[in-house]
Order: C-alpha cells, then sequence, then structure tokens
C-alpha cells in the first residue's frame, strides 16, 4: 500500500531549528494536499496542533513508512494555497535572507489570507484569520407566476434583474428589501449566491483617459524601452532623469503598450504617501482593473484588493514595497519608482530588499524591470554604466521649465545676528512673499515631536527611554516624553533630574515647534503639517495632498515623506531645515541619503509655470554634497561616492552583511557574537577562495532596543551561494554550541553598517 507523505515546515520555528518535518496526509486529505499547501500538524512532545506549509510531496510504500510518524490534521482548500510563483518566492526569501519559512510565507500572504489553529467539536481545524466579507448576489431564474399575483416589488425586482445579477446592496438601494427577495427564491424565480464583496477603494476618481504626449527626449527613452518590453525576455533599465523631466508619462506608455500586449504591470513606490498620486493617475487613464497593495488598508481591503489580483481581475498593481509579492501573473513590466529610497528595504524578518525579488519576478516572468530616480542608488548607477542594465537619462525638465534657484542661508550667522529660531529671517521673508503672491511653499524637517532632548541644566544627564539607548523626545500636543523606538511614555512631563534635582531645560527642535514658530512669525498662514504623528489615522496621506492640493493650505512642513514624487503646480518655494543631522550620520550611505534627500525635496518647486527657488538651512552652506545638491549634478556626486566607496571597500565593490545579535545579558550578548566571530573564521580559513573580511563585534548604533543589548559583527563579503552556505555552516555550529540561548542572531544583507 502506498501512502502519501508531507514535507512540512512550521510555524514558530527559529532560524536554527527551521527543517523540514514528514508527516502522513490522511485519506480524507488524499489528493488534496500540494507543495505551497497550508496544514495543520501536531508538533512537539505534546502534539499542540501547529501550522505549516507543505514543500514537497511523496509516496511511500507501508512498510517503509517510519514508525510513529504523524498524521496532519487539516489542510486549506485549493484556492489557498500558494501557487508554484509565491512558492518560489517562499524558497528565494529563505535562501537570501536566512529567514524561517513562515516568515517569508508571512511576507508573500496578506494577514487576511492566512489560517490559524482552531478546536471545533474537541477536533483541531483550520480558520482563515478573517472573516469571509461576501455579499448576497441575485440572478433570474425564471418568470413571476401569475398567481397569486405579484406585488409591485416583486415585478421590480424582476425587472431589475433582467439587465443582469445585481447585489443585494444595489437592489436594497431602488427599495427591494430582503424579504422580497427571499419570496422570490422560494418561488424559483431568483438563485441567490455568496461572492467576494466588491470593493472599488478609487470610486471618486474618473476614467477620464488624455492623450499620452511624449517630449523627444520622452520618446528617445520609451523607443529605447519598447523592444526589452516586447520581447518576452527578462531585462532591467534605469530611468534617470532629473526632478520634473516627466518620468511617470513614460512609465504611463509603457504600462499602455503592456496591456495592449495582454501582460500585466507592477508598479512600486516607497512610501503610503505617494500612492494617492499614483493611483489617480493610473486609474483617470487605465479605468478600474487597477488593485492596490499596501499597510494603509485595513485586513479587509488588502485580502480584497489581494483576491481580486489573485482571481485576474486587475491588470495594474501599485503598492509599496509589500506589493512586489502580488500574485500577478503574465507580468510584463515591473516600475520601482523613486529606487533610491530606504523603505524598499524591510527592517523585519524576512529582511528583503523589493529591489532583489523585483529582479528574481522579472526572470520568472520574462519582464522588463524599470528602476527609475532623479538620485539613484549609486549600485545601481554602477550596474547601468557597466552596461548590467540599460541606462537611459532625461535631463531637462518637462515643458523646458528651469530647475529651481538655490541659495543657502548660514544658521551660525542667524544666531550669531540674534536669531534663535528654528526657522531663519531670510526663510520667514520668503515665505511671506509667497502668502503675498498666493503661492503655495513646502519645509522638510527630518526630525518629528517638538523638543528632540531633555536635560539637567545642573548635572548634564540626559533623560533616556529605559527600555533603549536613546533620548526621550517631547511631544507638545500630548504633554508627554515619548520613545521613537519602543513607544514608551513618560506623563506628566518631567521637570526635575532624577539623578540630582536640578531643572530640565529642553532643546533642540521638531516639526511641532517649527509649526508653532511660522504660526507666530506669520499669523496668517494656513500651515499643514505632515510626520508620523499627524498621519496615523486612516488615508490620512491621502487628505492632506488633496486638501494641499487645493490650496487649504499655504505652507505644507514635513518629514521626508515630502520630499519626494509631489507634484503641486502652485509649490514655488521649498526650505530644508535640520539637515546637519543627516550630514554627519553613522553608516556609509549618510552622504548618499542627504544628497537624494536635498536634491529630491528641492525639485518639488517650480514644476509648472511658475519658476521655483529654494533655501538650504545649514552651519556647513559650503559642504560640497550640500553643494552638489543645489547644483543637482547628480554625474559629479556619483563620481565623488564612487571612488569613496572603492576605496573604502563598500557596495557594488563587495557585499556587506550585518550580523547582529541580540539577548538580555550584555556580557553573554558580547561573548556570543565573539564566538560566532571565531567559527566564521575558523570555516572562512577552510575556504580561501571566498573573500572576506570581518570587523567587530561592536555594541550597535543603538545598543539597548526594548530592554535588549545589541553587538554586532560587519562582514564585507561576496553575497553568492559559497558565501551563504558558509554563513549557514557557521550558524549550525553557533546553535549546536546552545548559543542562541544567550543571543539570537539577526542577519541583514542591506543594512548600510548597522541594524
Amino acid at each position: 500500500m502506498i501512502l502519501p507523505i508531507a514535507q512540512v515546515a512550521v510555524d514558530n520555528a527559529t532560524i536554527h531549528f527551521d527543517r523540514l518535518y514528514s508527516y502522513r496526509i490522511p485519506q480524507p486529505l488524499d489528493g488534496k494536499v500540494w507543495p505551497g499547501s497550508m496544514v495543520l500538524v501536531p508538533f512537539g512532545r505534546g502534539d499542540k496542533p501547529r501550522m505549516a506549509v507543505v514543500l514537497a510531496v511523496d509516496s511511500c510504500e507501508g512498510e517503509d513508512v517510519p514508525r510513529g510518524l504523524k498524521t496532519l490534521h487539516d489542510a486549506t482548500p485549493e484556492q489557498a494555497r500558494l501557487t508554484p510563483d509565491l512558492l518560489e518566492l517562499v524558497r528565494f526569501l529563505k535562501e537570501r535572507t536566512f529567514c524561517t519559512w513562515f516568515e517569508a510565507v508571512r511576507a508573500v500572504i496578506p494577514y487576511g489570507a492566512q489560517y490559524r489553529a482552531a478546536m471545533v467539536d474537541g477536533h483541531p481545524v483550520m480558520q482563515s484569520r478573517l472573516t469571509r466579507s461576501t455579499e448576497r448576489v441575485y440572478t433570474l431564474a425564471g418568470e413571476l407566476p401569475p398567481k397569486p399575483k405579484p406585488g409591485p416589488r416583486q415585478q421590480a425586482a424582476v425587472e431589475a434583474l433582467r439587465q443582469g445579477p445585481l447585489t443585494a446592496r444595489q437592489l436594497d438601494e431602488v427599495g427591494i428589501s430582503k424579504s422580497t427577495l427571499d419570496t422570490l427564491c422560494q418561488k424559483g424565480v431568483l438563485m441567490v449566491a455568496e461572492q467576494d464583496k466588491a470593493l472599488d477603494l478609487f470610486a471618486g476618481i474618473p476614467f477620464d483617459p488624455q492623450p499620452l504626449t511624449l517630449a523627444p527626449e520622452q520618446q528617445r527613452a520609451y523607443d529605447a524601452l519598447l523592444p526589452d518590453l516586447e520581447d518576452r525576455s527578462p531585462h532591467a533599465a534605469l530611468l534617470h532623469g532629473v526632478t520634473g523631466s516627466g518620468k511617470t508619462i513614460v512609465f504611463l506608455k509603457l504600462i499602455e503598450r503592456t496591456l495592449e500586449l495582454g501582460r500585466k504591470a507592477l508598479v512600486l513606490v516607497p512610501e503610503i504617501s505617494l500612492t494617492p498620486q499614483m493611483i489617480r493617475r493610473l486609474k483617470s487613464t487605465f479605468g478600474s482593473r487597477l488593485a492596490v497593495q499596501h499597510s494603509a488598508l485595513n485586513n479587509t481591503e488588502r485580502l480584497l484588493q489581494w483576491r481580486m489580483i489573485q482571481q485576474g481581475n486587475a491588470d495594474i498593481v501599485v503598492g509599496t514595497r509589500s506589493a512586489v509579492f502580488a500574485p500577478l501573473r503574465d507580468i510584463g513590466l515591473i516600475i520601482i519608482d523613486e529606487e533610491q529610497e530606504h523603505t524598499y528595504q524591510s527592517e523585519s524578518a524576512p529582511r528583503y530588499d523589493a529591489h532583489d525579488v523585483a529582479k528574481k519576478r522579472a526572470a520568472m516572468e520574462n519582464a522588463l524591470l524599470v528602476f527609475a530616480s532623479a538620485t539613484p542608488l549609486t549600485e545601481t548607477y554602477h550596474a547601468a554604466e557597466s552596461g548590467k542594465y540599460k541606462l537611459l537619462a532625461l535631463t531637462q525638465r518637462y515643458g523646458g521649465r528651469p530647475l529651481p534657484r538655490v541659495d543657502f542661508v548660514d544658521m551660525r550667522a542667524e544666531l550669531t545676528a540674534g536669531n534663535p529660531r528654528e526657522v531663519s529671517n531670510r526663510l520667514v521673508q520668503e515665505l511671506r512673499r509667497n502668502l503675498e503672491n498666493g503661492e503655495q511653499s513646502i519645509l522638510l524637517l527630518n526630525r518629528r515631536g517638538y523638543h528632540t532632548v531633555g536635560m539637567c541644566a545642573t548635572c548634564g544627564h540626559v533623560l533616556k527611554c529605559p527600555n533603549c539607548s536613546v533620548p526621550l523626545v517631547y511631544h507638545k500636543p500630548q504633554q508627554a516624553l515619548m520613545c521613537h523606538h519602543c513607544g514608551h511614555t513618560v506623563h506628566p512631563l518631567p521637570t526635575l533630574c532624577p539623578e540630582c534635582g536640578g531643572k530640565i531645560a529642553y532643546s533642540g527642535f521638531g516639526t511641532q515647534r517649527v509649526e508653532e514658530e511660522l504660526a507666530e512669525l506669520l499669523p496668517g498662514a494656513r500651515i499643514l503639517r505632515m510626520d508620523q504623528d499627524s498621519t496615523s489615522q486612516k488615508n490620512a496621506h491621502e487628505k492632506m495632498l488633496a486638501q494641499f492640493a487645493r490650496q487649504e493650505y499655504d505652507i505644507l512642513l514635513g518629514t521626508q515623506m515630502v520630499a519626494k514624487g509631489l507634484d503641486f503646480e502652485k509649490v514655488t518655494l521649498v526650505g530644508v531645515l535640520g539637515i546637519d543631522s543627516l550630514l554627519f550620520g553613522q553608516g556609509f550611505r549618510a552622504y548618499e541619503s542627504v544628497f537624494s534627500l536635498v536634491t529630491q525635496v528641492i525639485g518639488r518647486g517650480g514644476r509648472a509655470q511658475l519658476p521655483g527657488r529654494a533655501l538650504i538651512q545649514t552651519a556647513v552652506p559650503n559642504h560640497p554634497v550640500l553643494q552638489l545638491a543645489a547644483a543637482q549634478d547628480y554625474e559629479a556626486f556619483y563620481r565623488e561616492e564612487i571612488a569613496f566607496r572603492k576605496f573604502g571597500l563598500y557596495p557594488p565593490f563587495c557585499a556587506f552583511c550585518v550580523v547582529g545579535f541580540v539577548g538580555e545579558q550584555e556580557g553573554a550578548v558580547f561573548i556570543a557574537a565573539q564566538r560566532f566571530s571565531v567559527l566564521l573564521a575558523q570555516f572562512a580559513a577552510k575556504q580561501p577562495n571566498i573573500p572576506l573580511r570581518i570587523l567587530g563585534p561592536a555594541p550597535m548604533g543603538i545598543a539597548m532596543l526594548n530592554g535588549k543589548y545589541r553587538y554586532k559583527l560587519t562582514l564585507k563579503c561576496r553575497n553568492d551561494a559559497s558565501f551563504r552556505a558558509l554563513l549557514q555552516q557557521t550558524l549550525d555550529a553557533y546553535a549546536q554550541e546552545k548559543l542562541p540561548q544567550k543571543a539570537s542572531v539577526i542577519l541583514d544583507f542591506h543594512s548600510d553598517g548597522d541594524l
């Protein structure tokens, strides 16, 4: 007798014990369990029900089945399993990021489509984490009988349904109640069925396609990309265009051709704040076969959008990082807009980069992958310059508009002149001028809160989070100190030092304080603050940007979310505040981040008929990175940056892997990190063909987070199969010595030197 056997990976496994386990498939489930199926299995000594994913299905002669082999409890229906493509992405994440199987599964499937263990009538079963969101749909099945004489509502229902099926909600809107419909179903006149509830997130956006007119430079870029789009082979390109050069119109033209070819398009944007504008362009141009995937959707909305994609009812998917896993089939085009943004990298397991997943999907689907940015990542531009990607440049602003004029304000001179505020006198003058002219302004300050540090004026003690080694930030509306990492809150606001009893002085500045200063300096100005605190409510990004677009506000003040991708015709002034703290930040990408941020935010001005201007407030106005950003000279910055990367051996000239160690006792964490370093060096010595440099161990930038100590090793390596095998060998040896009990391990191939 041949018995089917499932090889599964279970939920809640650590990276050190994440291996495959064998289970018998019971006869009722025979033929209903495939690779990619979610199943429920008895696990461990107590046989506690645990979720698992099937990675292989084998068969075995009855006498060869190992004694004591357990039988799985339950399996999800076929439509809920991972397709072969999604299962391939799960394998890719597991291999490349050293996450567990189930961490990869959770990244690929939205919460609402996942299952959990439950007990029904004493038996372990699987239940969907989200109650299926359905609605009744009615179809005409026959004619009304003449007797008993039908009422007017019954007649109205039959006439309405002659045009085709309608939902209960649609019928209710024309006055036909459920009781009327139930009666007609009993008579056999109507048939009723359940279907997924329709969800048109973009009902308010009219379908209003406009001719896509390309400028000569845009047409050349489109013509160069067209053969790669049409030949059904994997290709990659970098569309490098100055801010306001009209990259989006090139995207739309490429999507238009993709749909004509009968294929699908995937568009990634780095921030939730950028999705409303992209959705508006796509919906108005291409209509309703558009789906969205991002974290601002609630679980029901995200699930319904995911099912819409899964069922083949979407031609275009737009979203943030996680949309790269959308279950689209026959993808012809993948676009990563503002590709330089760090938000494309996941900061929790699996620690993937959407760039890498997009490359994998383009290879799987034989699609064209287009990276786009005014300030591409150094690694991306290097790949394009060296011929790995096709390089296309847009050097002129759309419509021939000039780039904004940029001036610097030396904040040292402001202080000397007796201005202690964070807003310079020159910036106040320029803002006032804009108010008088009925024009709008955008101010960037990448620091939320009111004051950024509370310090004792007597002993110098800084008020820090008890769980994290960072200062607490004063938030004025809440009259409290808050930790921006773990959420710890101190209320009421301390006024005396806990160490010596001296007076606490609050200093530094964030968006809340600058908003208050602007209100005092410009009493009539309508100020819109956009940061993590003000955009916590659902659809807040979309509502705020729509209000600003309707010119209900004069000044948009915000963090990085206001720096990129936004297009407002009345914005003529951009101000950059507090950039110096980023300029001297940690990590080898610090200069690249500052150059990109300043270049991008300057580009928000002067995008229509009115010319733009920008002011950069800084204590180092002659700093070369700021000067190059002001000149919008990416090529000159790239030459400087690539020389630094080569000299210091940083990406793209090596791969960069940070191995983090986290535990409750600092000494034990340090010893564990040290032992991992020794083990890795010993194994590497036996394979001298694998290039490797090991730096550390050293404390992370935030040495304590959520009450746990953190150390790191920095590895300069070549991220290939042989190195990953070496790393896995070291992880196995680390586990055998029971060191994970002292410190858990985190691996990140996308860090700039910290976690």
